[in-house]
């Protein structure tokens, strides 16, 4: 049974697979025909101003593709904006990868995904059949055979075989025909040879450096916090140790006063070292795990949150506490700034990566030009190699998406 739900579940994410890559299919058949229709204008010397154009519509569909085969297997890195001067856009050599890409994937991913849409329909089609065949005239025939002749249930039966057998071949064929789909992409839209790594040293460097942009703010809140906080609380208690050695001997009732008021300027010095200890690494996240540490925040905050959690085995510890402070400052966005009635929080872990996802459905337009937390969240995300999306249009759903290299 294990077996075939496996089996099961890899044909329901094969569909969806077919179902994503049929729409970037027909994109790329958009792209593929106005491209053609500029390099015939060419021709006559009138399209060569829109060759920029056109080459941006390809780059915009390949990202589109790059961006959904990353969900699903290797990173493949976006190469930027097509170049500005026309001879530099025709020398890239990610246009000409490209072009070559929307020519294959109109064709090849265009059929392999309605292959894979077609067979679970038939197999509904077929195996219903059984059910509703009376209301279809005998001389009509079966769904799809039309010279096949239904006379009774034992023949509207035998399309139900036939519909089971529609139904094994999505279930074997189905992750086959994703992965045909997917083989233009994986060639075709990758850097190409030496060009992979120099974009990877690029990003590196600037996630190193935006790495220890966020070391440096962490360093500096902690040390605020310490100073603001702590220190001022601790100096407050040797000030009234102090008092309270000196008036010992005099007036004993006063000391005694003195001496309380430092015990709460210290029980209040160590709460607050406290709260920047689980600052820096919560506690709770060795105690009770990812899941119980984000059930805690969910449970805490002021909007009603839903939360599903999917990670079955624990990732490396600075994975956790990126995603429990993603979490929580997001959460804390909500609660300030959002007006929503409802946030959702989903973590799972999928492919080596541990994805979160916190979507409200409060006033949206959240931007991070204009701080609230996000800028400092996808610098923390950065620094671990990894990524954020952000979607908030006016009047709302809010939804930010992360992505973290999940170590084990």
């Amino acid at each position: 049974m294990a077996y075939v739900r496996g089996r099961v579940r890899a044909s329901v994410d094969a569909l969806e697979h077919l179902v994503g890559g049929l729409g970037t299919a027909l994109l790329a058949m958009g792209a593929l025909f106005w491209a053609v229709v500029v390099a015939l204008t060419c021709l006559v010397g009138v399209g060569l101003r829109l060759v920029p154009g056109a080459l941006r519509t390809v780059r915009s569909v390949a990202d589109r593709e790059r961006a959904r085969l990353s969900r699903r297997g290797t990173t493949i890195p976006a190469p930027g904006p097509v170049p500005e001067e026309l001879r530099e856009a025709v020398r890239d050599p990610f246009v000409r990868r490209e072009l070559g890409w929307v020519t294959l994937h109109s064709t090849i991913g265009l059929l392999s995904g309605l292959v894979g849409l077609a067979l679970p329909l038939y197999a509904l089609q077929d195996i219903t059949f059984p059910l509703w065949y009376r209301l279809v005239p005998p001389e009509v025939g079966a769904p799809g055979i039309g010279w096949w002749r239904i006379d009774g249930l034992s023949e509207a039966l035998v399309v139900g075989l036939l519909g089971v057998g529609w139904l094994v071949a999505a279930v074997g064929f189905g992750p086959a025909l994703a992965r045909f789909q997917s083989w233009p992409g994986r060639w075709l839209l990758p850097p190409p040879p030496g060009v992979d790594l120099s974009l990877r040293v690029a990003a590196l460097t600037a996630t190193r450096a935006a790495a220890l942009d966020a070391h440096a703010l962490e360093l500096r809140r902690i040390e605020r916090s310490l100073h603001d906080g702590t220190q001022n609380r601790l100096v407050a208690v040797n000030v009234l140790l102090g008092a309270a050695r000196r008036a010992v001997r005099r007036d004993p009732d006063r000391a005694d006063e003195i001496l309380g008021q430092a015990q709460d300027a210290a029980e209040q010095a160590l709460g607050e070292l406290r709260t920047v200890v689980r600052g820096i690494l919560p506690p709770v996240l060795d105690d009770r795990g990812l899941a119980g540490a984000l059930a805690g925040l969910a449970g805490s905050c002021a909007v009603p949150c839903r939360l599903a959690v999917d990670v079955a085995v624990r990732c490396a510890a600075s994975v956790e506490a990126t995603a429990y402070f993603v979490v929580a400052e997001a959460l804390t966005n909500v609660v300030r700034h959002s007006g929503a009635s409802q946030v959702d929080v989903a973590v799972r872990r999928e492919h080596g990566r541990l994805l979160v996802t916190v979507e409200d459905d409060g006033r949206g337009d959240a931007d991070e030009a204009r701080g609230s937390g996000l800028t400092g969240i996808r610098r923390r995300v950065e620094a671990y190699d990894g990524r954020m999306t952000l979607t908030s249009p006016s009047g709302g759903p809010t939804r930010m998406h992360v992505e973290l290299p999940c170590g084990s």
